[in-house]
C-alpha cells in the first residue's frame, strides 16, 4: 500500500469537509474533557477518602452530669464504668482493630475548648460540662461500625461517634457529580461517533466517482477504506489532544492556582502529574472510537 497516496487522500478529505471535521473536533473535545474531569474527580475522591480514613477517629464520649442519654441516668461516668471501657478496648476482640488510643480527661478537654474558642468562654464553660473521651484511631477505618456496636447502649457511655461519617455527604455529592460528568461524557461520545460516521459517509459520497474508478482498476477495499478511517482518526485525535490540554490547564489553573489556596479543609488535591496520567487514556479513547466508527461507516457505505 502506498502510504503517501493514502495520506494525501485523507488530507484531501479533511480539506473538503472542513466544517464537519471542525464539528467532530469540537464534539470529541467536549466529550473527552468531561471524561477526563470525571476520572480526575474519582481520583480526588479516592485521595480524600484515603487521607481522612487514615486520620479520622472514633470518639467514645463518657457521661457528664448534664448528659441526657438513657445510658447516663447515674450521672457522671464512674471509675468502674471507665475501667469497663478500658477492659473492652484492651480485650482480644477490639485490641487488634485499634492502631492508637488516647484518653482525654475533663481538664484536657476544657483546655482544648478554651484554646479553640478563646478566653472569653472561660467563664461560660466549666470542665464538669465536658465529656471524658476516648479517641481511637483504627487500623482499618471501615471497621468503625464494630466499635460503635461494641459500646452502643453501654452504661456510662453517652455517645460513640465516627468522625468519618461527617465527610460522607461530601463524598456522596462528589460521587454524584462524577456520575453526572460520566453521563454527559457518554452522550457526547455517542454524538461524536455518529458525527464521525456521518462525516465519513458524506466524504465517501463526494468521492464516489473516484471510488468507482479505484474499483475498476482493481484497488482493494483496504486501500479504499484506509483514507476515510484516517480522516476520522485525525479529527478525533485533534479533539482528544485539545481535551488533554484542557484537562491539564484546568488542573494547573483551577486546582493548583485556585483551590489549593482557598479551600483549607481539603489537604490533598489531584495535581498536574495525575492529569498527565489521564491524558493518554483520552487520546486512546478518541482514536479507538474514531477508528471503529469510521471503519464501520465506510464499510457499510461500500456495501450499499
Amino acid at each position: 500500500m502506498r502510504v503517501g497516496l493514502v495520506l494525501s487522500e485523507a488530507l484531501s478529505g479533511l480539506r473538503r469537509n472542513a466544517s464537519m471535521v471542525i464539528s467532530v473536533v469540537l464534539v470529541t473535545f467536549v466529550s473527552l474533557t468531561f471524561v477526563g474531569a470525571a476520572m480526575l474527580m474519582q481520583m480526588q475522591i479516592g485521595q480524600m477518602k484515603d487521607y481522612w480514613s487514615d486520620r479520622a477517629q472514633v470518639a467514645i464520649y463518657m457521661c457528664t452530669a448534664i448528659s441526657q442519654s438513657p445510658t447516663c441516668v447515674d450521672g457522671v461516668a464512674s471509675d468502674d464504668q471507665l475501667a469497663e471501657v478500658d477492659a473492652k478496648l484492651e480485650g482480644p476482640a477490639l485490641a487488634p482493630l485499634i492502631r492508637d488510643l488516647r484518653f482525654e480527661n475533663r481538664e484536657e478537654a476544657y483546655a482544648n475548648v478554651i484554646e479553640l474558642l478563646g478566653d472569653d468562654y472561660a467563664s461560660v464553660i466549666t470542665p464538669e460540662q465536658l465529656n471524658e473521651t476516648y479517641w481511637i484511631n483504627l487500623v482499618d477505618q471501615s471497621q468503625s461500625e464494630v466499635l460503635v456496636e461494641a459500646f452502643k447502649g453501654m452504661n456510662g457511655v453517652e455517645e460513640v461517634k465516627d468522625q468519618l461519617q461527617y465527610l460522607e455527604p461530601l463524598f456522596s455529592a462528589l460521587t454524584v457529580a462524577t456520575y453526572i460528568a460520566v453521563g454527559i461524557a457518554v452522550l457526547m461520545l455517542i454524538a461524536a461517533v455518529l458525527l464521525i460516521a456521518t462525516t465519513i459517509r458524506l466524504s465517501a459520497y463526494a468521492r464516489r466517482r473516484e471510488i468507482g474508478i479505484m474499483r475498476l482498476v482493481g484497488a482493494s477495499n483496504r486501500f479504499i477504506q484506509t483514507p476515510f478511517i484516517l480522516e476520522g482518526v485525525f479529527a478525533a485525535l485533534l479533539g482528544s489532544v485539545l481535551a488533554g490540554v484542557a484537562v491539564l490547564a484546568g488542573v494547573h489553573f483551577g486546582v493548583d492556582q485556585y483551590l489549593r489556596q482557598r479551600v483549607d479543609f481539603v489537604t490533598t488535591w489531584v495535581g498536574v502529574q495525575d492529569a498527565w496520567l489521564v491524558v493518554p487514556f483520552l487520546i486512546l479513547i478518541g482514536g479507538v472510537l474514531a477508528a471503529l466508527s469510521a471503519g464501520f461507516a465506510i464499510r457499510r457505505w461500500l456495501r450499499a
